[in-house]
């Protein structure tokens, strides 16, 4: 008997639930979109996740395929000292080094000619001086003096005004130059190019590296 009034019970309570919510009910609807918005989110956040693997591994193929070219170097001048470089020595000049021999308050031709104990010939080539333009008013000191007369103008014919591609392009076309560059960058190309000296400051005084202790370089 007991049981038979549970059952009863549970019976009347559905046919309660019955009355009180219909199917037609909007809150239920409402609840039943909700579900399904999550759902259509949850799968679109996946098929963008597979896209864009999709993509990264086509990329890595590509890059597997890709031909990548080297520039030719001189290799006679690998694990050697370019004994060609002598006084007057040719510096070219790059925008921060302007900049941080002009904070550390030091003479570029001055200081040079202390560094490497011979004549100095600064130049700055058009894609410097650009740069130092698009630089503005912080750089202004640094632009006046590259417009200084003992500094040599050197004019560029390549394509775009990036200065280190300019730098770089140059001393592989012409290997009688002293880079003079604070920048890491920059130094990590210079070293790929064999015979070309790199100037940097260090405690307030200029130090070359990759030169002979007989023109200069560090002891």
């Amino acid at each position: 008997k007991i049981h038979k009034t549970k059952k009863r019970e549970v019976r009347m309570g559905r046919d309660k639930a019955a009355k009180l919510v219909k199917v037609d009910d909007p809150r239920i609807r409402w609840k039943q979109g909700e579900k399904i918005k999550t759902l259509e989110k949850m799968i679109d956040s996946k098929r963008k996740v597979d896209v864009e693997k999709k993509k990264e591994k086509a990329a890595r193929d590509d890059t597997k395929n890709q031909v990548i070219k080297v520039d030719k170097v001189p290799t006679n001048m690998f694990f050697t000292y370019n004994s060609a470089l002598g006084p007057p020595y040719h510096l070219l000049l790059d925008t921060n080094f302007i900049n941080f021999s002009i904070t550390n308050k030091l003479d570029i031709i001055q200081s040079g000619m202390d560094t490497l104990f011979g004549k100095c010939i600064p130049y700055v080539t058009d894609c410097v001086m650009a740069e130092l333009e698009k630089l503005g008013f912080k750089y202004r000191l640094a632009l006046r003096l590259a417009k200084d007369p003992r500094f040599e103008r050197l004019p560029c014919s390549h394509p775009g005004t990036y200065a280190d591609d300019c730098l770089v392009h140059r001393i592989q076309m012409h290997h009688c130059y002293i880079v003079c560059t604070c920048d890491k960058d920059l130094k990590k190309r210079i070293r790929k190019v064999p015979g070309v000296p790199i100037m940097g400051i260090k405690k307030r005084q200029f130090y070359v590296e990759r030169m002979p202790d007989a023109l200069g370089g560090p002891k």
